[in-house]
């Protein structure tokens, strides 16, 4: 089962809290390997600057590689982690099936694994593994999307990566919700993978099939970005109700600048500093200070009513 993030954080500050305080006198307590994505996308770079940061607050050497989605990739950077005795690695998985392997090599090696993000479809190899409440985030999404383009619409939706569970998750969460429409008519869909030239070229293809949409539903801000762009360059943006998930920048000021309805922030400046809070817990202690496995971080929706509390990136002042 999963538990709710907020406990974790509370109790992942409590126990880092006197370690941070003194970090500036700690020597060098080893290396922790961070492997996300791709630090192309804003998201998955604040992921890896977050957690390289805490980690160096702590008193730890720190280094952030990329995988790419690419698990051939993942799996050597897990070598290299393993062959530079990093005390522990901080994950954003490849695949949900196809990074258990890497997981179970480090762990067979003595390293911790937090994983970060996304998840791995086994228990009990990785220490913990904290992602975004996606179903959350999807519902809040969904009904601001209803909210905005109405019951009764012609629309598309743009997906993410298929070995990403979350793109199943926010899906899912989107049809749970549109499905109590019964005026909403889904005529199209695609997979764009998380990528904003994707986003734009699916976007394009999906145009041409249906001209007459009034609304997108995406599974991340980039995919929707690129859908924007296309949307633009058809000029139909000022016709068509655009949403996003993850809350970048970018997103950020397209829904200031009402190119974009809103976004659904995930927390991920908080659960990546977490993570790292785990390790040194873990590291320190043998124990992560924390009770199962898998937590969740619930989300928040950006709208134009609340998008000026967007402070940094993937942070919104409550």
């Amino acid at each position: 089962m999963f538990k709710t993030g907020k406990r974790l954080l509370i109790a992942a500050l409590a126990v880092s809290a006197p370690l941070l305080a003194g970090s500036a006198m700690a020597q060098d307590k080893g290396l922790i390997s961070v492997i996300v994505n791709d630090t192309s996308n804003p998201y998955w770079f604040t992921e890896g600057k977050i957690a390289r940061e805490t980690a160096e607050e702590l008193g730890y050497r720190a280094n952030v590689s990329a995988h790419k989605g690419d698990t051939n990739t993942e799996s050597r950077q897990i070598d290299t982690a393993i062959t530079n005795q990093a005390k522990a690695i901080i994950l954003d998985p490849a695949n949900a099936d196809g990074s258990v392997g890497a997981v179970r090599k480090a762990v067979e090696a003595g390293i911790p694994v937090f994983l970060v993000n996304a998840e791995i479809n086994e228990q009990g190899l990785a220490k913990a593994q904290l992602v975004s409440n996606n179903a959350q985030g999807a519902a809040l999404g969904a009904q601001q999307w209803v909210q905005t383009v109405g019951d009764s619409a012609n629309y598309v939706e743009l997906k993410g990566a298929p070995s990403d569970n979350n793109a199943a998750t926010r899906s899912n969460g989107y049809k749970t919700v549109l499905s109590q429409y019964p005026d909403l008519n889904k005529v199209g869909e695609d997979v764009a993978n998380w990528d904003r030239t994707q986003g734009f070229n699916k976007m394009q293809s999906l145009l041409q099939a249906n001209p007459d949409i009034q609304g997108v539903i995406s599974g991340n801000d980039e995919m929707a970005l690129g859908a924007i762009a296309a949307l633009k360059e058809a000029g139909k943006l000022d016709d068509v109700v655009v949403g996003g998930f993850d809350g970048s920048p970018d997103a950020v000021d397209a829904v200031k600048s009402g190119e974009l309805a809103y976004t659904v922030l995930q927390p991920v400046a908080i659960f990546s500093k977490a993570a790292v809070q785990m390790a040194d817990k873990f590291i320190t202690t043998g124990e992560t200070g924390v009770q199962g496995e898998k937590h969740l971080f619930d989300c928040i929706l950006i709208t134009p009513d609340n998008v000026d509390k967007y402070v940094s990136p993937f942070v919104l002042k409550q």
